[in-house]
């Protein structure tokens, strides 16, 4: 670990030269910066909240843990409950083999479900990038209402939870975004802020839902418990972002990493299947 006092341009290039395959600690601010930010993930730098501290400095350890080992190859899906015919199962019921989790919180295994707690972050799959095939997600709220998401079109695989909000998409959870001050943008089963519910067909909790993600190209369509609510494709129209947080616009790849997210200690939701269909 090396600590620059000031670190200047002409050290940022050095420091390159004299080790192999550094990373670089940045205020992660700097990562969303178009081209330069989309390259800082390719090279795998290490973003952290400086105004966070201590929590900062363990968020550094989390992500240079996971670098270390991202070259270990992701185990196979082991046994699984049986999803429906011609699609297979990424979480097997029973732990979270294969799955690697970034950014606050943790989600585990409580009696055959993934529930979550802490803060925002997101579990991810990463033996796959995913793309011209249907995710099929059944979950449930833990109270009336809850706030999650199912990220696509993830590009590389992230280091923090904030990556796949800017440069993939999250299918939101979320059926009464008005209570804290969103709108029609953010309800289940939309894209989060870029398209608008074609129905509202969510469940509250504790009833299930199920979720299915088609992915044809750049085109997404999202059914909920059989209703379609999203059909959108790259070019549609969508508004100027309202909140800081909002992802970026602009284009998505055709395939990318998938992941479910924890939003925060108030907001549990529970998944009992997460599974995969690849299109003919």
């Amino acid at each position: 670990l090396v600590g620059a006092k000031h670190q200047s341009m002409w050290e940022t290039f050095a420091l390159t030269l004299l080790f192999a395959d550094p990373a670089f600690i940045l205020k992660r601010e700097l990562m969303w910066i178009p081209f330069f930010g989309w390259y800082a993930w390719k090279a795998d730098m290490i973003p952290v909240d400086r105004g966070k501290r201590g929590q900062a400095l363990t968020a550094m350890a989390a992500c240079a843990a996971c670098l270390r080992a991202q070259d270990t190859p992701a185990p196979k899906p082991v046994e699984a409950p049986k999803p429906p015919e011609g699609f297979t199962a990424i979480f097997n019921g029973k732990d979270l083999t294969g799955w690697k989790q970034v950014g606050d919180g943790q989600h585990f295994v409580e009696n055959g479900l993934i529930a979550s707690k802490g803060g925002m972050g997101l579990l991810y799959w990463p033996g796959e990038k995913f793309g011209d095939c249907k995710v099929r997600v059944v979950f449930r709220m833990q109270k009336t209402n809850s706030n999650a998401g199912v990220f696509i079109r993830i590009p590389i695989e992230p280091r923090e939870a904030w990556m796949p909000v800017h440069y993939g998409y999250e299918v939101q959870i979320d059926n009464n975004p008005e209570t804290s001050g969103e709108d029609d943008y953010h309800y289940t089963g939309c894209i989060y802020s870029l398209s608008k519910p074609l129905a509202k067909p969510g469940k509250p909790g504790p009833e299930w839902n199920t979720m299915e993600i088609t992915m044809q190209g750049s085109r997404t369509i999202v059914h909920v418990n059989g209703v379609k609510v999203t059909d959108y494709k790259e070019g549609d129209k969508v508004p100027d972002k309202k909140f800081d947080f909002e992802p970026f616009r602009g284009a998505r790849p055709d395939r990318g990493y998938i992941g479910i997210q924890n939003h925060g200690e108030e907001d549990v939701v529970y998944f009992k299947e997460v599974s995969v269909q690849k299109l003919k």
